[in-house]
């Protein structure tokens, strides 16, 4: 006679277990940094005392660091012509879940490791072909621009998707304040190069850094293009690319850069990180395009992270009627 063995309720199925690799590597990770408590954990993290609580200090949802800048903007009014038609990604979910190669190429890997990053001071320069070029600290930059939340799609090159809320200022409005030159027709971005903070950078020293990107003067000052200081209302946390980063969101993830610490005004096409690397693969442009596969996946879908859904992807991740119009030849 077969024996059926019914569940008690404090039991979890198998499935829920955390698998041996990822409960060793945590351990690990907290051996190495020297953090037997939660109170060392937390002065690691950069977390207030009484903001948050031990739950969120052993997260990747870390909402208010001291060394943020601006802290105290945040949340900002909602811009509610920029909406995604899709779910929020939970917060937890997508502050756990991010490539920032500079630290390490786990994506649930990237949150802890990223908290060793000083961003306090933290300074931008723009230079290059501009007739106010400027070097700013970033508390006094976010202070003098006109904040707003926007909800975008987010769409990586590897196929997978979220929807979040970002805060930040238009890259036109900076643009305006330091006038380009009419022989501007690219800008440049640089982050920063720190191996003593990000170990990626120091493991991984065949990559040339520090990273770099780049944008055409249109796609540069399109309505879309946001410099994102905030997420989720509160100030990026490290892995998202604190203190400062760029969103494209017609283009895929790897052209929006975290952590700029300079902005280069050029006449001719700049290099960027990515291209430089596998120009086969990984093009100047990247905008989003379901019908032009990767050449090693297929870009006809995405997996939504929160969920695992699949869906189709859609030509500029669905911002084609703001973007369109800049690549008809």
């Amino acid at each position: 006679m077969s024996y059926i063995r019914k569940r008690k309720g404090w039991e979890i199925p198998e499935r829920s277990v955390t698998s041996e690799d990822i409960y060793w590597n945590r351990r690990r990770f907290i051996k190495a940094m020297g953090l037997g408590s939660i109170g060392a954990l937390s002065l690691a993290t950069g977390c207030e005392a009484g903001e948050t609580s031990t739950k969120e200090v052993m997260s990747p949802t870390i909402r208010n660091p001291l060394d943020a800048p601006a802290r105290d903007l945040y949340p900002v009014k909602r811009n509610l012509s920029f909406t995604a038609n899709r779910s929020l990604t939970p917060e937890d979910i997508a502050a756990g879940y991010n490539n920032f190669y500079e630290f390490t190429t786990d994506k649930e890997g990237v949150w802890p490791l990223a908290q060793k990053l000083n961003i306090k001071p933290w300074e931008i320069e723009i230079t290059g072909l501009v007739d106010r070029p400027q070097k700013c600290d970033i508390d006094k930059l976010i202070r003098m621009m006109p904040l707003e939340e926007r909800i975008y799609r987010f769409r990586c090159v590897e196929a997978w998707a979220m929807t979040v809320p970002w805060t930040g200022f238009p890259l036109k409005a900076l643009i305006d304040k330091v006038k380009p030159k009419s022989s501007a027709k690219y800008l440049r971005f640089i982050t920063f190069m720190r191996p003593t903070e990000a170990p990626g950078q120091y493991s991984a020293s065949w990559y040339p850094w520090p990273y770099f990107e780049g944008l055409t003067m249109a796609e540069a000052t399109n309505e879309l293009t946001l410099l994102a200081t905030g997420i989720y209302g509160h100030p990026l946390p490290k892995q998202h690319g604190a203190p400062i980063r760029l969103i494209t969101p017609w283009k895929y993830g790897f052209k929006s850069i975290k952590s700029i610490v300079r902005i280069e005004f050029v006449e001719k096409q700049p290099p960027t990180f990515w291209n430089k690397l596998a120009p086969a693969e990984y093009s100047f442009t990247a905008n989003i395009n379901p019908k032009v596969p990767h050449p090693r996946w297929s870009q006809a879908s995405e997996r939504i992270i929160d969920t695992g859904k699949r869906v189709p992807t859609l030509p500029y991740n669905g911002y084609g009627e703001y973007v369109a119009q800049l690549y008809k030849s």
